[in-house]
């Protein structure tokens, strides 16, 4: 357990530790694997403030089902799937949770689904849920790209959900892993889930969140590079219809000289009461020399009545770097764009498509299975019908 006086910090006068004040610094942020360790959730808290907890109350307050569950995956040579014991060793090796839900599940959790890249060549294994249920769930998965290995694992997530988890990533030297982890939940489905993964020397990761089906979705990656010369890539893309809401909060970690990371995330939002939240930090520590880091959020807003909110944070503890920046922006259709397709004989409804599909596709053409990739446009080709700009 990691204690608010590991990471530096100490408690105020009475004993309490106040946790709906923010920490400035990212890394000194309380955490601990034990849910008894966090105070109950009012909503204020940094972490809660934009989320509406009421939809998922049970996942922080309750007891959890943390046993095993069906799902259905690819056979292939070279990487190995299976279930471990919450005390075996591939467990806890990167990341601790920082809020209660995350914590929770780690304290539910029954087993861990084990996920392991070995070959050197590249393998591609689809890994399904479909049959979660709506009973209140806590999760844990370990996947693991061993030295020099190479892979794409797809998490595929649909059918009915109300799990709160836990995911480890770890690669390790000069391996180079891709996770793609895909949200097409059923409408009253509610998925939180904290990610943590260590980048190993000379290696790379490629993290992919792409969520449109769902009422509550919050996944939250951090990716720690931890060694000399990591690498990772992080893209989201996520279409919020009326009612939805959709979160990340991402944590980059340069923690070591000569990293390089790049965050790009894209959302649409359509419909009464559509909802996305993006919070995106970049540490770059003392040690971090020659950081290359850059990270941004587009959001487009295609109706009335929605709220994109977006907050990139860069903190820099070293002058010594590559080049550090990010970006945001939220807005509506670019009338230019517009014109200029209309004045290439293009309808307006077809212009107001192409626009919408074109700027979330550079996000989904970045997974590299081509039978995704076209299954998700032609999800968000229906969404597009259903917002009514088709």
């Amino acid at each position: 357990m990691h204690t608010a006086e590991q990471h530096g910090l100490k408690s105020h006068s009475d004993g309490g530790w106040d946790f709906s004040k923010p920490v400035q610094t990212r890394s000194e942020r309380f955490s601990s694997t034990n849910v008894s360790d966090f105070p109950e959730v009012t909503g204020r808290e940094p972490s809660w403030k934009f989320a509406p907890i009421n939809k998922f109350r049970a996942l922080f307050e309750d007891q959890l089902d943390g046993s095993k569950y069906n799902f259905e995956v690819t056979e292939t040579s070279g990487v190995s799937t299976g279930w471990v014991a919450r005390d075996s060793k591939s467990i806890g090796r990167i990341g601790v949770p920082e809020e209660r839900a995350s914590a929770n599940a780690w304290t539910n959790f029954e087993e861990a689904l084990h996920i392991e890249f070995s070959d050197e060549s590249s393998k591609t294994v689809i890994l399904t849920r479909s049959e979660l249920g709506k009973t209140a769930r806590a999760a844990h998965t370990v996947i693991e790209a061993k030295a020099h290995s190479q892979g794409l694992l797809i998490l595929q997530n649909e059918g009915d959900a109300n799990i709160t988890e836990n995911v480890e990533i770890i690669v390790n030297e000069g391996a180079n892993l891709t996770v793609v982890s895909v949200q097409e939940w059923n409408d009253s489905a509610v998925h939180l889930s904290s990610h943590f993964a260590t980048v190993g020397k000379d290696a790379k990761l490629t993290h992919i969140v792409v969520s449109l089906g769902g009422e509550v979705v919050r996944l939250n990656p951090s990716v720690h590079l931890d060694n000399e010369g990591s690498e990772t890539d992080m893209f989201g893309a996520y279409f919020a219809d009326a009612g939805q809401h959709i979160e990340q909060q991402v944590f980059m970690d340069h923690a070591a000289p000569n990293t390089k990371g790049r965050v790009t995330y894209k959302g649409a939002l359509q419909g009464e009461g559509a909802r996305t939240v993006w919070i995106g930090d970049v540490l770059i520590r003392r040690n971090a020399s020659g950081t290359d880091s850059y990270e941004q959020n587009r959001n487009l807003v295609l109706s009335p009545g929605t709220r994109a909110d977006s907050i990139p944070n860069l903190e820099i503890e070293t002058g010594d770097i590559a080049g550090a920046g990010h970006a945001s922006t939220t807005g509506r259709f670019d009338e230019e764009h517009i014109f200029y397709l209309q004045s290439r004989g293009i309808s307006a409804a077809e212009a107001r498509k192409l626009v919408v599909r074109g700027f979330l596709v550079e996000v989904i053409k970045q997974i590299g299975n081509e039978e995704l990739e076209e299954r998700l446009q032609s999800t968000i080709e229906s969404e597009l019908e259903q917002s009514g700009i088709a």
